[in-house]
């Protein structure tokens, strides 16, 4: 070998060392249990003016280069999760070769001395000739364990049975299993994709706004939005919101469905999530006020319903010395202690003796103002008909590649975990020795896990070669 060959060679032995260390197994999952941690106090994908305002223009521009504020899709966390992904296979590897020989041999070896010198083994005595006994015995065998030998040993017989070699690689299917979960996350990281959309009814998009980024990405169809419909509670609280969708692509429409949320549209692996919807436009001026509004007005006291007509404005004396009530606006998008009720009207109710009480009522829920507790329940007549309000319906639209290859990597780590933890290699020795008309049997055996188990199973398989041993046929 010439000296370019041999330091070749030197080079590419160091490099496979250094893969497949254990302590850079160590430093790998320390360093990203440590920027976890990180990426867990920094809250993540925020908007650049939420991380200007808490870290000051200089620390903001420090953690923006380092892509701090995005860290799980950095190139220097995934080339960590890359290098996590080498050591594992190249450690597994290498660790194969040294139980290779003992999982792919077709004769494994058994040390006779070994097995009897085991503090474990079963000793006793049949009355029964040797070669009889071993062929009664090597039948039994045959049957619980694979690979099962009958060899003379001395003057009697030795048998060798083993099972559950391959149970040997549960360990190397669950660090197969790590990988392909890694594997799984690398090409959501890097392929997959975040995005949201806001489409009017009747209309459709095929760009998305990608999430935090500004960044806009193109689809390989188009999303029209055919209807959206929103239902509310009494309180005025939505109760749920749906949207017709209909996927367009090469001009023809090829898939219609609606959802709701946690009930997406997925096509050609990516998915369309109901996530917020809005109305197109909140200024009254364009929407429309009611002309005429149509009021009824509940005494407690007496029980009696009295309407009135009015207008913006302009106040209504009430019956039964209740006061006057006026009309002070209309909000098409109107809200009650923060939450959304739809169109409403605001007015000011003012007592005969005391202060003013403001009011709102929403529209769509006459009953709104019971909740008021006073001595007159103001509702809207179904005469006054809000405006007509047209809504844009919200999407999340999202893509991951790796969310199969996951699950894929899940199912396999539950495999490997079950051969790994409840399954064991199993090696038993049953030496027969003639003393006389009788021979002695010496059972022995040992098992890479649960040797406790096993050794309660040598007992019990020792009283069963007993009883078979003593029977005449």
């Amino acid at each position: 070998m010439n000296e370019k060959a041999r330091v070749s060679a030197n080079y590419t032995e160091s490099l496979w060392k250094f893969f497949a260390s254990v302590k850079l197994t160590v430093v790998v999952l320390l360093t990203l249990a440590i920027l976890s941690i990180v990426g867990t106090l920094i809250p993540q994908n925020q908007s650049p003016a939420d991380y200007f305002h808490a870290f000051g223009p200089f620390l903001y521009q420090v953690l923006s280069v380092l892509d701090i504020f995005d860290m799980y899709h950095s190139w220097w966390f995934q080339f960590l999760i890359i290098l996590l992904v080498v050591n594992i296979v190249v450690c597994s590897v290498e660790r194969l070769r040294l139980t290779g020989k003992m999982i792919f041999t077709r004769s494994p070896k058994f040390n006779l001395n070994n097995y009897r010198r085991s503090k474990s083994r079963r000793e006793f005595t049949v009355d029964a000739a040797a070669k009889p006994t071993a062929e009664r015995y090597a039948s039994l065998l045959t049957r619980s364990f694979r690979y099962c030998r009958v060899a003379a040993e001395g003057q009697g017989f030795a048998i060798t049975a083993e099972k559950g070699r391959w149970t040997r690689l549960g360990v190397y299917g669950v660090h197969l299993s790590v990988v392909i979960l890694l594997v799984g996350g690398l090409l959501g990281s890097i392929s997959g994709f975040e995005g949201f959309a806001s489409i009017p009814e009747g209309q459709s998009v095929d760009v998305i706004q990608l999430r935090n980024t500004g960044l806009q990405h193109q689809l390989p169809f188009s999303i029209r939005c055919d209807d959206f419909d929103v239902q509310f509670y009494e309180t005025g609280a939505p109760k749920e919101f749906r949207s017709k969708l209909t996927i367009i692509e090469g001009g023809e429409p090829v898939l219609t469905k609606e959802i709701i949320v946690n009930d997406p549209l997925r096509y050609k692996g990516i998915n369309i999530f109901q996530s917020s919807y809005g109305k197109m436009d909140a200024d009254p001026h364009t929407l429309g006020v009611p002309e005429e509004i149509a009021l009824n007005f509940k005494s407690a006291a007496s029980g009696m319903i009295y309407k009135r007509t009015t207008v913006i404005g302009k106040a209504v004396k009430l019956p039964e010395g209740l006061g006057e009530f006026v009309v002070d606006g209309y909000d098409p998008d109107g809200k009650f202690r923060g939450m959304a009720i739809g169109p409403a009207l605001t007015g000011t109710l003012t007592p005969p003796q005391g202060t003013p009480v403001p009011i709102v009522l929403a529209m769509k829920f006459p009953k709104f103002d019971m909740m008021r507790k006073g001595e007159v329940v103001i509702s809207v007549a179904s005469e006054t008909i809000a405006p007509e309000t047209k809504y844009y319906t919200g999407l999340q639209i999202t893509r991951d590649p790796g969310v199969g290859v996951v699950y894929t990597g899940f199912i396999l780590m539950i495999l490997g975990c079950s051969v790994a933890f409840f399954m064991s290699h199993q090696q038993l020795v049953v030496e027969l020795q003639p003393k006389g008309k009788k021979t002695v049997v010496l059972v022995s055996g040992k098992a890479n896990k649960n040797k406790i188990g096993f050794q309660a199973k040598l007992g019990r398989l020792s009283d069963r070669l007993t009883e078979l041993a003593s029977h005449r046929e």
